[in-house]
């Protein structure tokens, strides 16, 4: 099945490797060196501000596995490291991912749940701009079963923004889904998609760049951080 179709029907889809070899290497090199994380660190969010992310932005853009679904309408409005291993690691309950980046606060009852992370404002748009969005996990390192793989209910995209209630509703119906990806392939999913990580219990190291795609222009007077308002 084309990756366009597993992505509408299932909320997700896992690539073939994007990145050779040796520019995963190359890329790890280059997180080591320039992007360390203390040690009560679990990523990084402010890494779309450097050229060398811009470009990875505009090689994933222009793959061919993946232009299906990133049309020319869509920028990359984040980045976000992840990095899980043995001695930094942690669990995520199963959730979707509601809040957005934005250069400032915007006071209107259709934006809620504000919050202030490393420094940026971060708030819940409606619903029609959620459903806009895409995020593209690049995976730097091979990610198994004992990594810390995503947990996915396939399908849930399609059902709106979930309370608690729905969400237990939700695991109750189905099996969650395990998502390995080996090592410089990607996996798309939509924001909405629920989904949840447990600890790693290998002894590797899982490192994710999280690409956030959006459309160029928000409504309500938001802007994204770097661009904006229309």
């Amino acid at each position: 099945m084309p990756l366009s179709e597993d992505y509408a029907q299932q909320g997700y889809a896992i690539s073939q490797p994007l990145l050779m070899e040796q520019e995963c290497d190359a890329l790890a090199a280059l997180l080591s060196a320039q992007h360390g994380l203390a040690d009560d660190q679990a990523g990084s969010r402010q890494l779309l501000q450097h050229a060398w992310c811009r470009t990875l932005v505009q090689r994933l853009q222009q793959h061919p596995t993946l232009t299906c679904l990133l049309p020319p309408g869509l920028v990359a409005v984040q980045c976000t490291l992840f990095e899980k291993s043995l001695d930094r690691n942690w669990l995520v309950a199963l959730h979707q991912d509601l809040s957005i980046p934005v250069v400032a606060r915007v006071e209107t009852p259709a934006l809620t749940s504000w919050s202030c992370k490393q420094g940026g404002w971060y708030v819940q748009p409606p619903l029609s701009v959620l459903q806009g969005l895409l995020a593209v996990r690049l995976h730097v390192d091979a990610c198994g079963p004992h990594d810390g793989a995503l947990r996915v209910m396939p399908g849930t995209h399609r059902l709106g923004i979930l309370d608690h209630a729905a969400r237990l509703r939700c695991q109750s119906a189905q099996a969650a889904v395990l998502c390995p990806v080996v090592r410089g392939a990607a996996m798309v999913m939509h924001p909405l998609l629920l989904h949840a990580s447990s600890k790693a219990t290998g002894n590797s190291r899982r490192r994710v760049l999280h690409f956030l795609f959006g459309p160029a222009h928000l409504p309500l007077g938001m802007a994204w951080p770097g661009r904006s308002t229309d």
